[in-house]
């Protein structure tokens, strides 16, 4: 754990291409995050990716002068032992599973997407078994570790590790410090002069309130209806009336809710050309990791912007600081609801405001919520926790049940026969499905 010569830091998922984000965060913020070891973690079909970004890595660290030692390793253990903070960017069965959760759905006229829908739930099946093993490595060998999940579905995986382990864990998004960084820009003020009160879940949240230097900027802003967006969801604009009306900010997500029949067209149209965005990404990583490969290159290149994570690192290395620091400021994070939302249960994980102390992260009460937002995030948080104890389980029958009770899902018979599909095409990934069909008699 922290000494005097400073903090193990164990980042799971340490090939990935927004690593280097991370690691200008650290050297950033060393003042403040004293990171003494370094430690990136990948699977062996990982390996290729982790050696460039690791050395990537080390030639970034090298340059700021630094005392941060920087491993590579495929030992998860080794890595998680003694940590203070691990951090998760995994994607379980990699960009091939992600190009099937966009294209199956598609097949049956639903929407494709690798966290929202039928795409999110196949995710969430695939990655909570891991994560929760994960965190049993934490529990035996960094008792007293933060873990920082970033790995999407991040609101689903969070509420499975709170509610299945004893890990202290906090869920982050970008999106949140994305509004509030483009928000201040529009401005010309810092970013603490901006408030902004999210309200929802990790991808369906909505913005009821923002103020910049103590001013309702809220009509303002629900006047621009191109601002909000990400490079990962297509740019088309909201209907002004529809935002007027709802006299809240949508996070862009909830384009494929409120706009769903366009949000289709466009999917079909891209992967009938083989660009979805899963092909995207792969094309994206392709080319970021012949840069990363350039030994010549020390510092994070300008191109992983394009990659749809821009503010990853200040989001993680921000709530490093405050929880090392007990800073006691304000963050949007996915935690553990505990009343915040009065018609969700305790141990749902929502996304909102919290005060980050020394002893984790505390909810802000919400000074209103959207009334015709309370029936999807309704709606939405039952098929998710219905999707994680399948995850846990592999109950068929409670993944039939969040499949058919997902509002993106058309029919009963729609969700078992794509369920069937993209359970088959994920099995090497889901034993927990296939273990008992499998048994010999």
């Amino acid at each position: 754990m922290a000494t005097e010569q400073g903090l193990k830091i164990a980042v799971i998922g340490g090939g990935s291409s927004y690593t280097p984000e991370l690691v200008e965060g650290f050297i950033q913020h060393y003042d403040e995050l004293p990171v003494r070891e370094l430690w990136l973690v990948d699977i062996e079909p990982g390996q290729r990716k982790l050696n460039i970004v690791g050395n990537l890595a080390k030639r970034m660290v090298e340059k700021s002068g630094l005392p941060i030692e920087v491993h590579l390793t495929l030992d998860r253990r080794e890595a998680i032992s003694g940590a203070d903070f691990v951090s998760t960017q995994m994607r379980v069965g990699m960009l091939e599973a992600r190009g099937r959760d966009e294209s199956i759905p598609l097949k049956y006229g639903v929407i494709g997407q690798e966290t929202t829908g039928p795409g999110g739930m196949m995710k969430a099946l695939r990655t909570i078994p891991v994560l929760l093993d994960i965190c049993r490595d934490i529990e035996e060998l960094a008792p007293n570790a933060w873990l920082l999940n970033f790995t999407n579905p991040a609101g689903m995986v969070t509420e499975a590790i709170l509610k299945y382990t004893n890990v202290r864990s906090v869920g982050l998004c970008n999106a949140p410090i994305g509004l509030i960084k483009r928000t201040a820009a529009k401005y010309g003020v810092a970013t603490d002069r901006v408030y902004a009160e999210f309200v929802g879940l990790n991808h369906l949240h909505w913005v009821s309130r923002v103020d910049v230097n103590g001013e309702d900027k809220l009509d303002e802003l629900l006047a621009d209806t191109a601002g909000y967006s990400a490079n990962n969801v297509p740019a088309r604009e909201w209907n002004p009336e529809f935002l007027q009306s709802l006299r809240a900010l949508p996070s862009y997500y909830l384009k494929y809710f409120y706009m769903t029949d366009a949000m289709l067209e466009e999917q079909l149209e891209s992967l009938q050309k083989g660009e979805n965005r899963a092909e995207v990404v792969k094309r994206v990583e392709e080319e970021l990791f012949e840069l990363y490969n350039d030994p010549e290159l020390k510092e994070k290149p300008k191109q992983l912007e394009q990659r749809g994570g821009a503010f990853y690192s200040e989001a993680a290395v921000n709530l490093m600081c405050s929880l090392y620091n007990g800073k006691n400021d304000i963050q949007t994070l996915n935690v553990a609801n505990q009343g915040i939302i009065g018609f969700l249960p305790d141990d749902a994980s929502i996304e909102v405001n919290c005060v980050v102390t020394k002893n984790g992260p505390l909810p802000l009460p919400l000074t209103k919520i959207p009334p015709m937002a309370v029936g999807l995030i309704h709606a939405v948080k039952t098929y998710e926790r219905l999707a994680i104890d399948a995850a846990v389980t592999g109950d068929r029958g409670l993944a039939i049940q969040a499949l058919a009770h997902h509002p993106l899902v058309p029919s009963v018979e729609v969700a078992i026969k794509m369920l069937d599909e993209m359970l088959e095409a994920n099995k090497e990934y889901l034993p927990q499905f296939f273990k008992a069909s499998e048994a010999p008699v």
